[in-house]
């Protein structure tokens, strides 16, 4: 008999066996439903094999689903990316189904004309709406706007039996990139790296590139370029761009939009989940060609995938912590590695796992050493706080109050970037030296002053600031101890009260459109001084920014993490830049 192995989205260690009915012809990447108990579930064909007999009676599989199977790149890297992080399969093969977890967008309400009936009375509004419908379904607004009419005419018609309102399944289109739509111009480093990756991807196979430029060196134009000539040679190539956060993919988004002429594929938890569905059936359908998403995008079910782009690879918002836990660099390069493709590591300050591989010679090295154009490194002035202490109270040193001062007489923007949420990371009693912590934790809770409560960001304990100590007792005996951004942003408004001044972190822009909108306002110069935490060293581009201050720099090297060296001067590098 034959034996289907099913790959069901349980936390189980290995795929089910189900016997597969003589009228039931399956294949690896299938989709099916099967008996689990008292129930139907979905699955995934991991194995079809034939077997002479078995000690024990399988159960049969149910039915072959209609919906597309996951080609076999996919079962191949599902497969792996379950034994590498040592994960149930099944649930990794869940992951790649998440898009048909999704509702169907709503069916669109269309007008058509029925082909033996004629209106009774001919007006030249009528028979205009029929000529600019012909034989075309439409939406009955779109009708009218077409014909110059009134909606009332094409309602006439329809209730007349001359037109008929049909339903029609929702498709997503995505129109194909042009890659030669709006070339852009490439200095002599951007040119090399755009042909290298070129050549890597057309030569076909596995090869995997550091992308290494310091910031605002032009690496985003360098890859797009290399976009365009994969398209170039092979328009029907897939092509996945990976950033670590929601709030990035609007620019690039509209960066891609110029330089090919079409809209790429986006996909994130933001997206609406009927629209994640569209995409996802346009991808196993080979309809989308670039599609720019969050790491989850690595589980699409491409078809020719030819290329990935991991921009800003050392980002630690690519290890996913909840659930399944995989790093999403590490993730996609096997996933070109499985697929024969090439994958592009991009990062002005590359992680050392990354640059370890291109120093032994595993990843192809291209380095974009200026910025582009007119723009020059910045340059970095080091103050010693015992040499320029604040005045008591306050933690912007004379120097940089003198900075900020010029950079708005000049009318340009400052970014001042302390990683450090809320008003204070500490609050003491003055009387006894009680640290305020979360119950049964040693972690001590930071005041948020716009909220006016105390919050522990390890275990989301929150608390109302109590008026007495709950140590010794003592009244208004409580204080704040060390800045936060919103601190310093007191500090800046009484210090600059004329100046337009925002927060920029996770608490003022808690999802991806309050994130945009403060982006945008930023770049259209709404902002003046721009106080933010690591949520603005992703990556942006604010023309009129031309001053950074970084408040307590040397912040991130307390603490016990092994890595904490490299990732203050990675948050350093980025913010600065």
């Amino acid at each position: 008999m034959k034996v289907a192995s099913v790959l069901i989205p349980l936390p189980v260690p290995e795929a089910f066996d189900y016997e597969v009915p003589e009228t039931l012809s399956l294949a690896r990447g299938d989709q099916v439903a099967v008996p689990l108990g008292p129930r139907l579930i979905r699955g995934v064909v991991a194995e079809v094999f034939e077997t002479t007999g078995s000690n024990r009676r399988l159960k049969s599989v149910e039915s072959r689903l209609d919906d597309p199977a996951l080609p076999a790149g996919v079962m191949d890297f599902v497969e792996w990316a379950g034994r590498w992080t040592l994960s149930p399969p099944g649930e990794m093969a869940a992951t790649a189904l998440k898009g048909l977890r999704a509702p169907r967008p709503k069916p669109e309400r269309r007008v058509r004309r029925v082909s033996d009936r004629q209106p009774a009375r001919a007006t030249p509004a009528r028979t205009g709406v029929l000529e600019a419908l012909g034989d075309r379904a439409m939406a009955g607004a779109d009708l009218a706007r077409a014909a110059g009419v009134s909606s009332g005419v094409v309602k006439g018609l329809i209730d007349e039996g001359v037109l008929e309102i049909v339903e029609i399944a929702a498709e997503a289109a995505f129109d194909r990139p042009d890659p030669d739509h709006a070339p852009a111009t490439l200095n002599g480093d951007q040119a090399a790296a755009a042909s290298a990756l070129a050549a890597g991807v057309t030569g076909g196979g596995f090869r995997p590139f550091l992308l290494d430029g310091v910031t605002g060196s032009g690496k985003t134009e360098a890859y797009l370029e290399a976009i365009a000539r994969v398209l170039r040679a092979d328009p029907a190539a897939q092509i996945l761009i990976l950033l670590p956060e929601i709030a990035l993919t609007q620019a690039l988004i509209e960066r891609i939009t110029a330089r090919f002429g079409a809209a790429p594929a986006e996909w994130h938890s933001g997206v609406a989940p009927p629209r994640r569905r569209q995409v996802w059936e346009a991808v196993v359908a080979g309809r989308c060609n670039i599609v720019v998403g969050a790491r989850s995008a690595l589980f699409l079910p491409f078809v020719d995938l030819r290329l990935i782009v991991v921009d800003e690879e050392h980002d630690s918002s690519f290890k996913q912590e909840e659930g399944l836990v995989y790093h999403g660099r590490d993730l996609a390069v096997a996933r070109a590695r499985i697929e024969g493709a090439a994958v592009v590591l991009a990062s002005a300050t590359p992680s050392l796992e990354t640059l370890w591989n291109a120093q032994a010679g595993r990843y192809d090295w291209l380095k974009l050493g200026a910025r582009h154009g007119v723009a020059v490194m910045p340059d970095i002035e080091l103050l010693d706080l015992r040499q320029h202490t604040p005045d008591p109270q306050t933690w912007l040193s004379q120097p940089l109050r003198t900075a900020v001062a010029e950079t708005l007489a000049r009318g340009e923007q400052t970014l001042l970037f302390l990683n450090r949420r809320g008003y204070a990371p500490v609050v003491l009693c003055r009387v006894c030296g009680h640290r305020l912590t979360a119950p049964d934790t040693d972690s001590w809770l930071v005041e948020h002053r716009y909220t006016g409560r105390l919050v522990c960001h390890l275990t989301g304990f929150s608390m109302a600031r109590p008026k007495l100590c709950p140590s010794c007792g003592a009244e208004d005996s409580l204080v704040s101890v060390g800045p936060g951004v919103e601190r310093v942003e007191e500090e800046v408004r009484q210090l600059f009260p004329e100046a337009r001044t925002a927060v920029f972190s996770s608490d003022t822009a808690p999802d991806a459109r309050s994130a945009r909108a403060l982006i945008q306002r930023m770049t259209d110069g709404e902002i003046d001084i721009l106080v933010a935490t690591q949520a603005a060293a992703k990556g942006h581009n604010f023309p009129r920014l031309t001053l950074v201050g970084v408040v307590d720099a040397d912040l991130g090297l307390r603490g016990g993490d092994l890595r904490a060296a490299e990732r203050t001067y990675q948050l350093l590098a980025q913010a600065t830049g």
